[in-house]
């Protein structure tokens, strides 16, 4: 059964993975905002995962992706292994879950599924839920930044604003990118950055799942924003933004990108140009 847990698509339904819970490859992580979200009911098997501990933690732009040391230590502890699949999912819709996918993609690993609406849709779909909370089997992993591409830094974005064919999509609320709210030194938005926030890609009535493709297409096309082009995505701390990175992969953006350092680091620059 562990080779079908790999043949897993990148959006997985709860009754996908109700018949895949046994599956010796499978490594389900709970990633929720909230931690009661994991004690009060979780997928049997999964184990919990800090937020914090898909970022950095320290220096100026704390949101930015973790050392190389620390996700060494951080997938070392969860388990993971060159063979596991990675099944991602948290109480929010997408956010936690999108950023460690990210960070999975980040350090080469691809073998991983998103739990469709997470625990949201998980209950609403009535499987069951565990309560005691699960250990992982830790590992000796070592990771490296295999695929760097998939981060964006500031340097490059400033460098390629206006560029054909490539974009940026702002998954902040469209009050702070008219530059109308935010804890930051500046406000506003990246010039030419298009503003679609997340939760407009989450469908509340089917348990925070993804919105239709097709009409996600549309919208995005409507923004400038095509599956062809290679797009940054940001948010405050790239948390919102890991949501709708995996969108754009799930929509067959296959440049899709992540600035990890986010607004936090671009609205703290006296030298990052900003509209409003």
């Amino acid at each position: 059964m562990s080779s079908e847990a790999n043949l897993l698509p990148l959006i997985v339904e709860p009754e996908q993975l109700a018949e895949h819970l046994d599956a010796p490859s499978l490594l389900i992580i709970d990633v929720p905002m909230r931690g009661d979200s994991y004690t009060g009911g979780h997928v049997p098997g999964a184990v919990f995962l800090d937020k914090a501990r898909l970022m950095r933690g320290e220096g100026e732009v704390p949101n930015r992706e973790p050392s190389v040391e620390q996700l060494s230590a951080l997938f070392s502890d969860l388990g993971l292994t060159r063979d596991t699949h990675v099944m991602a999912y948290d109480d929010e819709g997408g956010g936690w879950a999108g950023r460690l996918l990210w960070t999975l993609e980040l350090i080469g690993h691809t073998r991983y599924s998103y739990l469709n609406g997470g625990i949201h849709a998980w209950r609403a779909a009535g499987q069951p839920l565990a309560t005691e909370a699960s250990a992982p089997n830790p590992s000796d992993y070592e990771a490296e930044l295999l695929t760097p591409e998939v981060l964006i830094e500031r340097d490059e974005i400033a460098e390629r604003l206006g560029e054909k064919g490539f974009a940026v999509w702002d998954a902040r609320s469209p009050a702070e990118y008219r530059g109308e709210k935010g804890d930051n030194k500046h406000l506003g938005h990246i010039p030419g950055a298009v503003n679609l926030e997340w939760t407009q890609a989450m469908d509340p009535e089917r348990g925070l799942r993804l919105r239709d493709y097709a009409e996600l297409i549309t919208e995005l096309e409507a923004l400038g924003l095509t599956p062809d082009m290679e797009v940054a995505t940001h948010c405050q701390s790239h948390h919102r933004s890991g949501f709708t990175w995996l969108v754009g992969r799930a929509l067959g953006f296959e440049r899709i990108r992540a600035y990890a350092g986010s607004w936090k680091e671009w609205g703290n620059r006296d030298d990052s140009p900003i509209e409003k």
